[in-house]
């Protein structure tokens, strides 16, 4: 540190009396000063690209819900989504892998926004950026189910209660969004991450061995068979979300070996897992066909995708609605299935639109729906709820 003397300007032997007094009054208000505030931590610069990346991983959902799968959406459709789409519906059949790639990123952005943070508001971050648009797709979902011109049926009001702490899987109760589910795991994913990471703060140490003993555990329980290990550690889905930390230890320093192999290791098991529940032998009875390698690949281009963020191979794409994508996609995902269907129902059978033209559009509105509820529930209760959740009493 530079002591005050050291800011005073240089003088030679013959100074006059002016300068002597010049260095005097210069002195005095070094001393007498106000210590400068402590320098704020620098903020992370946005990753735009993750959050274009999230958008993607969520239309890809979308597609799979929309035109790569059979049951509800074939009532919307009016027929089997195979006849709608003859061709699209095998390519939108993996769009369920969008959900893997959403954990991949899960890991890699809880990992970041947990580091260096107290649990109280590692808390506070989580329960006010999940809850706000999920009450309210969960009150929108239920009233527009419940009206008589709707033909799908909606669950029992003590369930729509129980679906509002977002712990009615494990409860047995019936979902009001069928993309719930993936919340289930992400909630479990948030309590491991903050009892073993964050309530003993975050290191790299600590990272690693939390990664380390979580994909052994998961893997153990696999063989087990247990069924409690089974919903602790999710040995299905924890190969993402270490995967994901991984690659966020190596966005921090990407010469770190460890970090690589943790990657590795989770891209490795992952993409077992994915071909494990999502590959059949071609078989007519069923709705699509999905083949082991196009499984394969779609796993691998969202770990590797994930990685070019961290890498800073994507750093020209910085697209300032980027930001907006982002910040869509979370609402979207909550409602584009249920009300999608009815959209669906409403521009096909209803007036008559193209397939094609039916599917942009229901997207569409689906986007609108998405901003509409980050601009007025998201933007106005999350850091209401946040401010609330970190004042202390």
């Amino acid at each position: 540190m530079t002591s005050p003397a050291s800011t005073l300007p240089k003088h030679s032997p013959g100074a006059d009396s002016a300068d002597t007094a010049s260095r005097a009054d210069a002195l005095t208000r070094t001393i007498t000063a106000p210590a400068p505030a402590p320098a704020a931590k620098r903020a992370r610069p946005r990753l735009r690209a993750l959050d274009g990346l999230r958008l993607v991983a969520a239309l890809m959902v979308a597609a799979y819900h929309y035109g790569g799968r059979d049951g509800e959406i074939s009532e919307a459709w009016g027929s089997s989504p195979q006849l709608q789409f003859p061709t699209a519906h095998n390519w939108f059949a993996y769009g369920c892998l969008g959900v893997q790639i959403f954990f991949v990123i899960s890991g890699f952005v809880i990992c970041m926004s947990g580091w260096g943070r107290p649990l109280r508001a590692f808390f506070a971050s989580r329960v006010s950026r999940l809850f706000p648009s999920y009450w309210a797709a969960i009150v929108l979902v239920t009233a527009v189910f419940a009206l008589p011109v709707v033909a799908y049926e909606a669950v029992s009001p003590s369930d729509a209660l129980v679906n509002l702490t977002m712990l009615q899987q494990p409860l047995g109760v019936d979902r009001v969004l069928g993309v719930c589910w993936t919340l289930w795991a992400e909630l479990r994913f948030y309590a491991l991450f903050a009892l073993f990471v964050v309530l003993p703060g975050a290191n790299r140490a600590r990272v690693i061995l939390f990664c380390a003993v979580w994909m052994l555990a998961a893997v153990i329980a696999e063989g087990a068979n247990e069924p409690l290990l089974d919903l602790v550690l999710m040995p299905e889905y924890a190969p993402f979300f270490i995967g994901g930390i991984g690659i966020y230890l190596v966005h921090r320093d990407r010469r770190d070996l460890t970090a690589w192999g943790i990657v590795g290791a989770g891209w490795l098991i992952g993409q077992h897992y994915a071909v494990d529940r999502l590959w059949h032998a071609p078989n007519p009875d069923f709705f699509s066909y999905r083949t082991s390698f196009g499984i394969i690949a779609v796993v691998t281009a969202g770990f590797a995708a994930v990685l070019l963020v961290a890498l800073g191979a994507l750093h020209r794409v910085d697209w300032k609605w980027l930001t907006v994508a982002g910040a869509l996609t979370y609402p979207f995902y909550l409602v584009h299935e249920h009300l999608g269907w009815v959209t669906v129902a409403a521009l096909h059978r209803g007036l008559g639109l193209p397939s094609y033209a039916t599917f942009g559009l229901t997207i569409a509105a689906m986007l609108l729906l998405a901003w509409l509820l980050n601009r007025f529930v998201e933007e106005r209760l999350t850091p209401l709820i946040r401010s609330g959740l970190m004042t202390r009493k």
